[in-house]
Parts: structure tokens; sequence; C-alpha cells
């Protein structure tokens, strides 16, 4: 069976970039010398699900981050090819969040890191996440993308756990108990 986890960052009024796409008051506040566990978090995660808004995110970055097979929800990306940089990488897709975990199950999957809000909000709806580490920031944006949109029903959480850094970020686990 495969599981799907999100471990993503939030401003405190739950934006996760600003409209444009802008994660810059993210990235200000890392603090190398913390460790947020994200390392620990992604060492048993077989696969990286995240939709196309995260992928041309992650594209602007230095070098490609990810050591795991990704691969990217989105109808637009879905007939193009992968860049040749990122052939063996990435994949695209147009599939439903159950039938990309049946297509991942196929790879003999296990455990799924979910990324992007779009991508969270569906497997959400359709009750596929697991679990989701939520790191807050002491910032507050006003407007932007939201990390949770509209849902069918409410979906209860169980806290795990939940700690703070000298940094002033707050990270929260939490199970999904629905």
């Amino acid at each position: 069976m495969v599981t799907t986890h999100v471990f993503i960052a939030v401003s405190l009024d739950g934006y996760i970039a600003r409209q444009d796409g802008d994660i810059e008051w993210l990235l200000q506040r890392d603090d190398p010398t913390e460790d947020h566990g994200y390392a620990a978090f992604i060492a048993d995660k077989d696969w990286i699900v995240m939709g196309r808004g995260s992928y041309e995110k992650v594209l602007t970055f230095d070098e490609w981050p990810y050591d795991r097979p990704v691969l990217v929800l989105s109808r637009q990306l879905s007939d193009t090819p992968v860049p040749e940089k990122l052939m063996g990488k990435v994949q695209f897709s147009c599939r439903t969040p159950g039938e990309v975990l049946t297509d991942l199950a196929a790879h003999n999957a296990h455990r799924v890191y979910i990324d992007g809000g779009q991508v969270i909000q569906s497997f959400l709806r359709e009750g596929l996440v697991a679990d989701i580490v939520i790191t807050t920031v002491p910032v507050l944006l006003g407007s932007g993308k939201p990390l949770f949109g509209a849902l069918n029903g409410d979906i209860e959480l169980t806290l795990l756990s939940s700690r703070s850094f000298p940094s002033g970020l707050v990270q929260s686990h939490y199970r999904l108990t629905s």
C-alpha cells in the first residue's frame, strides 16, 4: 500500500507562496544551523509528487535538489517532453491522485512525499494523505497561494508533535484521523 506524506512551510496566515509564486520570505528565514527534520522526513520516501507550480519554482534553483524520482502532476505539461537534464529524474502526468498511487504501487513505491498547494489539496479531498508536517514561519503575507482550499467536509487531525526553533519557526506534525 502506498501512503502519502506532506512536509511544507506556511506563513502564519496560511500561505505557501506569494501570488506570483515568490518564496523569498521563506528562503531568507532558512537557518542552516537548525535541523527542521527534512533529511529525516525524506529518508524513507520512494517518490516525490508535486504540482507544476512547485516544479517550476524548483527549476529556478541553482541545481536540482532531489535524489528520488519526481512525478509532476500537470495537465499543461503532461504532453510535453521532460527537459534533457532531468531525463530519468522527472515524469509528467495528468492522472488523478488515486490513479497516481496505483501507478506508483506498480513501481513498488511505499511512501510518497506530496508537495505543492493544489496537489496537497487534491490528495486531501480524496482522503489520500497519511500525515502532514507543517512548519509555520512567523510572517504575515496578507495574500498569496493558500496551503488549504475548499474541502468536501471536515478533515480531522491528531497532533503527533510540535516544536519551536530559535529562529521563531514552529513545526507541527499531524496524522489524519478521518
